[in-house]
């Protein structure tokens, strides 16, 4: 009776790592609906760690009770705040949609009030670049505006309604976010064993992608929070109507590198200026000029540093294709992949040219 000839070792290998793959793209695709609470929880991780080994050192061999003292942490540093300034945002979103509906913000008598309040040399350049009704820009600018908060309030009522997925993205976050810090090192020595490069290699790759992307992450959202707090907090002392929404504007603005938040508070000042708030419009103009503005540079190079701090341009692409590509959660996802896009071909360009013939 012949015997059946035995598989090449060649063969199984290729089998099982097929095998591998599908295994690991089906996890990939029933995860898929948390992904945001992965990727938020991924992050909470990576910006908490150092403060879970501080307290480890305070606690040694306490893993469970260092975890949970972080994870606190977060609950009351992070998660807290957001949902009173979410709830904030709702409101105020949906109060300023509502008025733009019923005509209470009448853009056409805004844009007249600003041109009326224009110095003379200012209308007549205005008149001669064919824009002196502000008819065109009116009409843009309103639509952009209205299709923002119509975005905005769409998603608040999508949020209403979707309380219970809310909460348990939240709860999978908070859940991944205790487990990955009790046992996170783990976690990453046992994927470091599992990826096919030299110890070496595999070193430098993982200490590179961790200090560029904690570094991408405190630099993007730390300068986010700061300047987004500071534009909401002037816009309420100046009594300008929704500072909680035109605050978290900002906060998003900032991320688009040079102009960013200027976005909003400029036009504002203007407007304050030309319609006889004078001192209100100088005080903004001021704020956003000295402070606001100066955030970015003085807090981006503590928070990034140097040698890790992306090209401004990359910045604007990774962040503006995230955010088109998905959504919200892109405007942190894009940069992190950008930042390890060049963390790679660093690492790379220095392994050939430590490798080269000399």
């Amino acid at each position: 009776m012949p015997r059946t000839a035995k598989p090449s070792r060649d063969f199984e290998d290729r089998v099982f790592l097929g095998f591998v793959v599908a295994a690991t793209l089906a996890m990939a695709w029933i995860s898929s609906p948390f992904y945001g609470a992965i990727l938020w929880g991924l992050v909470a991780v990576i910006l908490f760690a150092p403060v879970n080994d501080r307290i480890l050192k305070r606690f040694p061999n306490r893993r469970n009770t260092a975890a949970g003292l972080t994870l606190l942490l977060v609950i009351t540093v992070v998660i807290v705040p957001a949902i009173t300034v979410g709830s904030l945002l709702i409101d105020q979103a949906l109060s300023t949609y509502a008025q733009l509906q019923s005509r209470e913000i009448d853009f056409s008598k805004l844009f007249d009030n600003v041109r009326s309040g224009l110095p003379a040399p200012l209308k007549d350049m205005a008149d001669r670049y064919g824009v002196g009704d502000f008819g065109e820009l009116q009409n843009k600018l309103a639509s952009v505006i209205t299709s923002g908060l119509r975005l905005a309030a769409t998603q608040a009522v999508n949020v209403g309604q979707s309380a219970f997925a809310f909460a348990m993205g939240m709860g999978i976050m908070l859940y991944l976010t205790y487990f990955l810090l009790r046992d996170g090192r783990l976690l990453t020595r046992r994927i470091g064993e599992a990826v096919p490069l030299s110890s070496e290699t595999r070193a430098a790759l993982f200490s590179k992608f961790t200090t560029v992307i904690r570094a991408t992450i405190k630099g993007s959202i730390v300068v986010a929070v700061v300047q987004g707090l500071l534009g909401g907090v002037i816009f309420w002392f100046l009594g300008i109507e929704a500072p909680v929404l035109w605050g978290v504007v900002m906060g998003l603005l900032s991320l688009v590198p040079a102009i960013g938040t200027g976005l909003i508070w400029v036009p504002v000042a203007i407007y304050l200026l030309a319609t006889g708030s004078v001192r209100e419009g100088v005080i903004l103009a001021l704020f956003g000029v000295f402070v606001i503005s100066m955030v970015d540079n003085v807090l981006r190079p503590i928070l990034v540093g140097a040698d890790t701090r992306m090209p401004d341009y990359i910045v604007l692409i990774s962040t503006l294709g995230g955010i088109t590509v998905m959504g919200i959660n892109g405007f942190l996802v894009g940069p992190v992949i950008a930042a390890m896009f060049i963390a790679s071909w660093e690492i790379f360009t220095a392994h050939r040219a430590a490798t080269a013939p000399p």
